[in-house]
């Protein structure tokens, strides 16, 4: 098994009102663990508590109890963090300055400098396909340059865990493409990935596990191609065109070769199922 670059144990996170009494649990004992090299998909409804669990694994919310390693140290470690890239839901940029300018002053806060950091800005950049607009304010940029540029910023500093959340809210679907690609090279790369997003089919073409949540729990969690599974058929594949070939084969079973599998549902199947079943429990 991979080393672990997330693991989060029984992680509960109640939010409280202006006299400190407990108003929502956002977060009800989520443990699971992300392995070093893999894109995992974090997956759930709206208010399902994605976003406060990638909070406090980057250790931008407390939790209330639980605990949380990343990367094999606490969230809170200035080394750890280092090693990190976050793109959060919400874009934050600082609107006065341009593109590029906005990258160097990150890139300084690793240590870069001069030529090094100018080619890694121009570089960036490239990467995510607004290289033309470097110089442009950042209050000119749509909302879909904006989830590029964040992109860029949240990979300034080479990390080796990549945490993207909704990162191709806003895109066109050339952007949303580029941005899958992007995931996948960053796999290449030997870096890791957790990626939270409601496009089902992005998650199922990018991840190689996922975990889905359900009113603060982690309610179904493993490798995407087992999940997607359907346990009770067999498919099977010839390697032919010829249809009358592959007759004469299913009656004789000879003759050419053949595979068999079993077929796979959408993942938009498996996710209504997962969450109506937990709604179903709720209610007993």
């Amino acid at each position: 098994m991979s080393e672990a670059v997330i693991r989060t144990d029984a992680l509960v996170k109640d939010f409280h009102d202006v006299w400190g009494r407990p108003t929502v649990r956002a977060a009800a004992g989520v443990s699971f663990d992300m392995r070093r090299g893999e894109v995992f998909g974090l997956l759930g409804p709206n208010g399902s508590g994605k976003t406060t669990t990638i909070k406090m694994i980057l250790g931008l919310l407390t939790p209330t109890s639980g605990e949380v390693r990343l990367l094999g140290g606490a969230p809170s470690d200035p080394e750890v963090r280092r090693r990190t890239g976050y793109l959060p839901e919400e874009n934050i940029l600082f609107r006065h300055q341009r593109s590029e300018e906005e990258l160097e002053n990150f890139g300084r806060f690793y240590g870069l400098s001069g030529d090094e950091l100018a080619s890694l800005v121009e570089a960036l950049l490239k990467r995510v396909g607004i290289y033309p607009a470097r110089s442009r304010y950042l209050r000119e940029f749509s909302k879909g340059m904006g989830r590029r540029h964040g992109l860029a910023r949240a990979l300034i500093g080479n990390p080796e865990l990549v945490i993207l959340d909704e990162p191709t809210s806003g895109l066109d679907p050339i952007g949303v493409r580029e941005v899958k690609d992007l995931i996948i090279e960053l796999k290449k790369e030997g870096k890791s990935v957790l990626l939270s997003s409601h496009l089902l089919s992005d998650v199922e073409e990018v991840c190689d596990r996922i975990g889905i949540m359900y009113q603060g729990r982690m309610v179904e969690a493993g490798p995407i191609d087992e999940l997607l599974k359907v346990p009770d058929r067999v498919v099977v594949s010839f390697e032919t065109a010829d249809e009358a070939l592959v007759r004469g084969m299913l009656e004789r079973a000879h003759g050419v070769e053949y595979a068999l599998a079993r077929p796979r549902r959408k993942l938009e199947e498996l996710f209504l199922d997962v969450v109506n079943r937990s709604k179903r429990r709720g209610r007993k």
